[in-house]
């Protein structure tokens, strides 16, 4: 079964990845996606086959970094206001009320988010981009911090609609789990891991050290070379006529993602590894869907020199 990778030197976070690799069995390297998009103030989405554990690592997240969980199933029938909430009538006071929807929520996982109609699916872009919603004309903040992960079934599956790239470019990162190897599976299958285990599971951090971690991450330093890297990276992703290169948002994320990935490693500057390990992730789902993006992105990194 694949090993932890390097940690940096904080109890808290060296306990937290470890109860969470002894859930999700044999992905690290998920795990330390996941925690970098997070770090990274950025929303995750997760793609794949149903029953690989992508619900289990939303609810594992919320429930080991202490964070108000909320989880909508998104089916093709969901609404707009089933998601941000809705107004009733109070007849005592005689006066309509707002009560929230689960969007008001630290952490919001958005189960199989593609199986909504595009009108609900849109209902999510103002809270992810503002941390807001409008709902009956009044603005309302949403809770601080503020996650999605979104999880998302193949598009080629019966009863999927596809995410417009205007939303898709809202999540940081896109991830994907896969099959366990015959190890990982086999302690599954003896009971070891997997959702039976979070009924037990408590805090192992809480909000105060995720924002102690988060403006650490983004302390780490970045060189004018690296900076260089990044621009070339972007640049390259211009010139595909099939598709539209990276925004400057998406220039940022990576950016940002790389400082956290450095610094979850220990590291105080960022390396061009720590660029390429997460470029896949933050630039694949902006460049195609499925395979497509996936292969532009991996034709850029080996397209672009490294410093």
């Amino acid at each position: 079964m694949t090993t932890l990778l390097p940690l940096r030197n904080d109890p808290v976070l060296e306990g937290l990845f470890h109860q969470a690799n002894d859930i999700i069995l044999g992905k690290p390297q998920a795990l330390r996606l996941a925690m970098t998009c997070l770090l990274s103030s950025g929303h995750l989405l997760i793609e794949d086959l149903p029953g690989m554990g992508k619900t289990t690592l939303a609810h594992l997240l919320a429930t080991l970094m202490g964070l108000d969980y909320q989880r909508i199933q998104f089916t093709s029938d969901l609404l707009p206001a089933d998601v941000i909430g809705v107004s009733v009538y109070d007849r005592n006071t005689e006066q309509f009320h707002f009560q929230p929807g689960p969007i008001f929520a630290q952490l919001l996982l958005a189960d199989e988010i593609n199986r909504a109609t595009p009108k609900t699916q849109s209902a999510l872009l103002e809270a992810m981009e503002e941390r807001q919603v409008t709902a009956e004309g009044e603005t309302r903040p949403l809770p601080q911090p503020f996650f999605v992960i979104a999880t998302q079934n193949p598009a080629h599956q019966v009863g999927t609609f596809p995410l417009p790239e205007s939303q898709l470019d809202r999540f940081l990162m896109r991830i994907t789990l896969g099959y366990p190897d015959a190890a990982t599976e086999r302690l599954l299958l003896r009971g070891q891991g997997g959702r039976a285990r979070l009924t037990n599971l408590q805090p192992v951090a809480n909000r105060a050290d995720l924002e102690r971690w988060k403006q650490a991450s983004q302390q780490v330093f970045v060189s004018d070379a690296l900076l260089d890297y990044v621009q070339a990276l972007l640049g390259a992703s211009r010139e595909i006529r099939e598709v539209y290169g990276l925004s400057p948002r998406a220039g940022l994320g990576l950016l940002a993602s790389a400082r956290a990935w450095a610094w979850l490693l220990g590291r105080e500057k960022v390396l061009p590894e720590d660029i390429q390990a997460v470029w896949p992730s933050v630039a694949g789902h902006r460049l195609g869907a499925g395979a497509e993006g996936d292969v532009h992105a991996d034709q850029i990194l080996r397209s672009v020199a490294v410093p």
